[in-house]
């Protein structure tokens, strides 16, 4: 990815100097370059091909604990020294020379990308998602409508920013998600699958867009057939293919630091408190090949990294930006994201992991008698405040006897993130990852999130 007016073509001492001109703890200005491309099927015809450049500037100041910022696809020297003279109106002590090195550190990422996305071109982009198509329409006559996406995106970032950060990374993401409809006179039901992370063409190795179809025509078919299960409470199996959806949901966004400080996070106050059984241990990890949430800096110019938040039930860590650090007095985790140049940068979880036990995980369903197998996972929400989350139950079986039984649909599960954590009573060997884009604050960023098959016991848990 070629660069194109960065920072480290402007005078980005000066401007920074004249964003501190009336003092400051911190000055920054963010550039971001986007090149994308989005293949859309449906049904069975290519509906949209888009690509474009978006790039563009940031600029922050953060003066007596309050954040100032501005943004701007103009990328001279004028318009960022403007955009600059007019943030430092808002501060009122004395002026701060900007101190930064000489020239941006080339940031290595943990993934190396073996097949570029832009080596490719969009016919054979466009092949890929017929192909899906039809692998998943052949799966079943039932299979009425089928959705094909795939995605790319080439990011190239620099960070410049007062005190001592000058460094720049290139980033590569691809997803191909498939959405399958099945339908017969009882009604349509949907299964959905996608693969992605940070890498290029390679994630499609391996048979995955074949799997991908299957597994989203399968899932629809066998929902179709499905009964709905009873409302109650159960012991649940949740597999490891199902993603970390509960885990990102019961106490990821609780552990982000803002949100604890504002007194908006269930775990506000808990450091160094039991949250969960001594089988749990979660972390936050950028530092992952290929996931969808990694990274070699953030978007604040801060090194990604692993960091342990809860070790065996015992809560050790939230997930900071430099803003919330600075507030408490500790080191930013490498947690500052955004969506993209027009917003400023919070605390936002990367790839968050439930880490695996050393129970087999085919242990865990023979040693449940009846309750909830959860194969997969939909959309959940939770009230940070509370610890109170749902998520829907894309794929489900009842269990029999220790062993899985026949599907179910409709299922939504409700529960409090605190109490689920301490219940969960065996935890699998195994580690299945999912991914997604996770929302707050209006902002969306991608994010990996990972568990292995775990058993929570009852009575905990609703389903209906």
């Amino acid at each position: 990815m070629s660069k194109a007016a960065a920072l480290s073509d402007l005078p980005v001492r000066r401007i920074l100097s004249a964003l501190l001109s009336r003092g400051g703890e911190h000055g920054e200005l963010f550039f971001e370059e986007v090149r994308s491309l989005t293949v859309l099927l449906e049904d069975g015809r290519i509906e949209r091909v888009v690509s474009g450049t978006d790039a563009g500037v940031g600029v922050r100041l953060l003066f007596r604990g309050k954040t100032y910022y501005a943004y701007t696809n103009d990328r001279s020297a004028d318009a960022l020294l403007a955009l600059s003279n007019g943030l430092a109106r808002y501060a009122d002590g004395d002026g701060v020379p900007a101190a930064l090195p000489a020239s941006a550190r080339a940031i290595r990422g943990p993934t190396v990308v073996r097949v570029p996305p832009a080596g490719r071109g969009v016919g054979e982009k466009t092949a890929l998602v017929r192909e899906v198509d039809r692998i998943a329409r052949d799966f079943s006559r039932e299979v009425r409508q089928v959705r094909a996406t795939y995605s790319e995106s080439m990011r190239l970032v620099e960070v410049a920013a007062h005190p001592g950060v000058f460094a720049r990374e290139e980033q590569t993401y691809g997803v191909l998600s498939v959405q399958a409809v099945a339908g017969n006179d009882a009604g349509l039901t949907m299964g959905h699958e996608s693969a992605g992370g940070t890498e290029g063409l390679e994630f499609l190795d391996g048979g995955v867009p074949e799997g991908l179809a299957r597994k989203a025509a399968g899932r629809a078919v066998r929902a179709l057939h499905a009964a709905k299960l009873p409302g109650g409470r159960m012991p649940v199996v949740l597999f490891s293919e199902a993603g970390g959806t509960m885990v990102h949901e019961a106490i990821g966004h609780g552990l982000e630091a803002d949100l604890a400080r504002r007194g908006m996070s269930v775990y506000k106050d808990k450091m160094g408190e039991r949250v969960g059984s001594p089988l749990v241990s979660i972390a936050d990890d950028a530092t992952l090949p290929g996931k969808r949430g990694s990274y070699g800096m953030d978007d604040e110019g801060t090194p990604g990294q692993r960091t342990l938040l809860v070790d065996r039930g015992i809560l050790t860590g939230f997930l900071h930006d430099r803003l919330s650090a600075r507030k408490d007095g500790v080191a930013s985790t490498g947690n500052g994201r955004r969506e993209s140049y027009r917003h400023k940068p919070i605390p936002r979880m990367t790839n968050t992991l439930l880490l695996p036990g050393g129970t087999p995980p085919e242990e865990i369903l023979s040693g449940t008698d009846r309750g909830l197998l959860v194969v997969k996972m939909g959309g959940g929400q939770v009230n940070t405040v509370t610890g109170d989350f749902m998520f829907e139950v894309a794929e489900g079986y009842r269990i029999e006897g220790g062993k899985r039984g026949e599907p179910v649909r409709g299922a939504t599960i409700t529960g409090n993130g605190p109490e689920v954590l301490t219940m969960i009573d065996r935890v699998g060997s195994d580690l299945g990852f999912g991914i997604g884009t996770c929302g707050k604050d209006g902002q969306g960023v991608p994010v990996g999130d990972a568990q292995p098959t775990l058993s929570i016991g009852p009575p905990f848990i609703t389903v209906g």
